[in-house]
């Protein structure tokens, strides 16, 4: 895509590039502003320097173009706790921890991203994609649960999806409350990862991993 800028760094004009993306860029730009229900979708497409009509090339309505907004960030959030994880390795301890780390950095590297797609209030039924997405960057999540449950005897095992959505309520909390890249972020007297790291140790030891974290407890 190309743009043209004036004296003042600001856009004059689209010409002759990607309308999906450059729409996409500026729904970004603005949700970092103004949150994602502060901006019109004229405003958009004034923001990608394109004329009001433009936008109906791709999209229904503002509620589609943030539909898109969110579930490309649902796929690079999927991918990172995938290659975060990375299938356990080299233990499920060390890849649980990453996961951790992951989530709060994206957070922390994505907040417009972040705010599209927790914050947009989109009526998920009516836009299935985004469920999917969302679904599938869970299911990272779930699927690491299912490793550490495994972990514990048969008759001790909790169900790894009461697991999952409970790590993820701490996960998602600390991030929102503390560990997000905007002005929403909290100030609190240690990091966010080592937030999460305690209270993800103090929940895993409630469900009877050793005091080292996932793995067997010792008897």
């Amino acid at each position: 895509m190309s743009w043209n800028r004036d004296d003042h760094g600001r856009r004059r004009g689209y010409h002759h590039g990607n309308l999906r993306e450059a729409l996409i860029h500026a729904a970004l730009e603005l949700i970092s502003h103004k949150g994602p229900a502060g901006f019109t979708f004229a405003e958009a497409a004034r923001h990608a320097g394109v004329s009001p009509a433009a936008p109906y090339r791709h999209y229904r309505d503002r509620d589609s173009l943030m539909a898109d907004v969110a579930c490309r960030g649902f796929e690079r959030f999927a991918a990172a706790l995938a290659s975060a994880w990375d299938e356990g390795r080299p233990t499920p301890s060390a890849a649980f921890d990453r996961l951790g780390r992951a989530y709060l950095g994206f957070a922390r590297a994505e907040p417009a991203y972040f705010s599209a797609m927790f914050e947009s209030g989109l009526d998920l039924k009516s836009f299935p994609a985004v469920q999917d997405a969302a679904d599938s960057a869970f299911a990272v999540l779930r699927g690491s649960c299912e490793v550490l449950v495994s972990t514990l005897p048969p008759d001790r095992r909790p169900p790894a999806l009461m697991m999952a959505l409970h790590i993820w309520s701490l996960a998602h909390g600390i991030a929102s409350l503390f560990g997000r890249g905007d002005a929403a972020r909290r100030a609190i007297p240690m990091t966010p990862e080592e937030l999460l790291e305690a209270a993800t140790l103090v929940y895993l030891q409630g469900l009877g991993f050793g005091a080292g974290g996932p793995g067997p407890a010792q008897s």
